[in-house]
């Protein structure tokens, strides 16, 4: 079940993340096109701009589920076998930590910003726009739980794998 939970988040999440990638494609090309033709459109910066930041956000909650963001597996791995899965579990306190007092304040600035909106589209509201920062936080909270499963039996064996080297193994299978 935790697999098949995985697979459907990881699943979902790209799905998400290819729609806002081919939407801003979309909406820059527009942007391009309209102002070569003397028109503009006055949205489509504003619009632009927060769809790159939930690209960004939604994309390093992906990145995190496949454990391709920065990290030191050196280090882990350099350490004694028994000390290597305490220090994956502090490293993974430490990152949830952070999310989740991001996802906090980013709630409060939703509070903050109830009732603006875009100044180019006042139909939506700010803090939908910047929803991405505690919703993004909490994907990858997800994330970074349900990789840990597979982080903890690698540093139990062998040792930390890192994006790299597990592309680079799947490639050559």
């Amino acid at each position: 079940m935790f697999v098949s939970l995985r697979t459907i988040f990881d699943r979902t999440l790209s799905a998400f993340v290819i729609l806002l990638l081919a939407s801003l494609t979309v909406i820059i090309v527009m942007g391009v096109v309209y102002r070569k033709m003397g028109w503009s459109l006055v949205w489509y910066d504003e619009v632009a701009s927060i769809m790159l930041a939930w690209l960004t956000y939604y994309g390093a909650a992906l990145a995190a589920l496949k454990r391709a963001h920065i990290g030191f597996p050196g280090m882990v791995n350099a350490m004694r076998p028994q000390f290597r899965v305490p220090a994956v579990l502090f490293g993974e306190a430490c990152v949830i930590l952070f999310f989740a007092l991001m996802a906090w304040f980013g709630y409060q600035v939703l509070v903050i910003l109830e009732g603006d909106t875009l100044v180019t589209l006042p139909g939506i509201t700010t803090a939908l726009a910047q929803s991405v920062i505690p919703v993004g936080a909490v994907l990858f909270i997800i994330a970074q739980l349900l990789s840990l499963p597979e982080i903890l039996e690698q540093a139990r064996g062998q040792g930390v794998i890192d994006a790299e080297q597990k592309a680079l193994q799947e490639i050559l299978k």
